[in-house]
């Protein structure tokens, strides 16, 4: 029998929408630009599993001026626990060339239910309010990020670690569960009549105005950072399909043989999970979900989707260079693009 041949490119799909930047994103963003005369610091997270595609310029260009400390989330879903040493080694040069890549502006990274890394992130907001001489009420610190990075999950971590209170902000598995800037909450306990308290304000996930590549979307579809009716989810399981055979095929081993092909992963996956229709039919978006919520939750492999390589950093570079900072690049964009559209259905209607 052949070995197993892993798909090394994945096709394009340029129908794919290039877009999920909603009504409450532009209004959460002009509320925190509005904070900014009484914020200290800004804390922008932004998920490890893909450092590079979950970054937004918005943020760069429209909280400009204020300290920011760069927080990769979700640590725990982007390397496997425990691992190789090949594979310890690889965590530790990726996450030394993502600090080269954002210096000098601080980096860290956390995972909400590891206590060491959340008391990383309050040693550093604890020192930066240490810092400042002119807060005479405390120093108070706004997290921002893309939709479903763990804003608010990171927030009640540190409050929970902080203070030993519990919940502040909701949480939830899809993208918009924070639609509003609440007020702050306190994350630590001054010991100087509240001179050295520590706020944090939660505030609502932006999206980018437009994304220039049809497979940034699908990676930030598959981290959550859009709804799940956004893109098929068939066509999001054969993006994570690609990505699990290039990681090891054996990840899914106990559903489906290693293959190239979602439709026959997918049967194979509503058969072994009891995802059926009506007379037994396989349901196969039904498949689809599970393989994504399964992978989502660090039970189908724990991998970076981003390439965190110098190659991979010169890439994104250049693609950043389509990144569009402004909503009216953003418009501009999108008419072209469905200028090209209308184009091509003319040409296919002539021929």
């Amino acid at each position: 029998m052949a070995s197993f041949v892993p798909r090394r490119v994945f096709p394009s799909l340029d129908s794919l929408p290039r877009s999920y930047f909603l009504g409450h994103h532009r209004a959460g963003l002009n509320k925190m630009k509005s904070m900014l005369s009484y914020i200290d610091l800004v804390i922008e997270c932004r998920d490890y599993r893909v450092p590079f595609t979950s970054r937004n310029p918005l943020f760069e260009a429209e909280l400009a001026g204020r300290q920011r400390l760069i927080l990769y989330t979700k640590q725990d879903l982007g390397c496997a626990g425990g691992g190789t040493a090949a594979h310890q080694k690889e965590h530790r040069e990726r996450e030394a060339l993502i600090r080269v890549i954002q210096a000098p502006t601080p980096v860290l990274f956390s995972d909400h239910k590891d206590k060491t890394s959340i008391r990383r992130v309050l040693r550093f907001a604890r020192e930066h309010a240490a810092s400042r001489e002119d807060c005479v009420a405390g120093s108070r610190m706004m997290v921002v990020g893309m939709p479903n990075v763990g804003k608010s999950s990171l927030l009640n971590a540190l409050r929970q670690l902080g203070v030993h209170k519990g919940k502040a902000a909701m949480t939830g598995a899809q993208p918009g569960v924070t639609r509003k800037i609440g007020t702050t909450v306190k994350i630590i306990e001054g010991q100087d009549g509240g001179h050295e308290d520590v706020y944090l304000a939660d505030t609502p996930g932006v999206f980018i105005p437009y994304v220039p590549h049809a497979e940034a979307m699908l990676k930030l579809a598959l981290c959550g950072s859009v709804k799940d009716t956004i893109i098929p989810p068939t066509t999001l399981a054969d993006y994570l399909l690609y990505h699990l055979n290039l990681y090891d095929p054996e990840v899914y081993a106990e559903y489906s043989a290693p293959t190239n092909d979602i439709g026959n992963c997918l049967d194979a996956v509503a058969k072994k999970t009891g995802r059926l229709q009506k007379g037994g039919t396989p349901d196969l978006e039904a498949a689809a979900l599970w393989m994504i919520q399964r992978w989502r939750t660090g039970h189908l492999g724990r991998f970076v989707l981003d390439d965190v390589s110098e190659e991979g950093m010169a890439l994104e570079h250049r693609e950043s260079q389509g990144l569009c900072s402004s909503l009216n690049q953003a418009r501009r964009a999108n008419k072209d693009m469905k200028r090209q559209k209308k184009s091509k259905r003319v040409l296919v209607n002539a021929a």
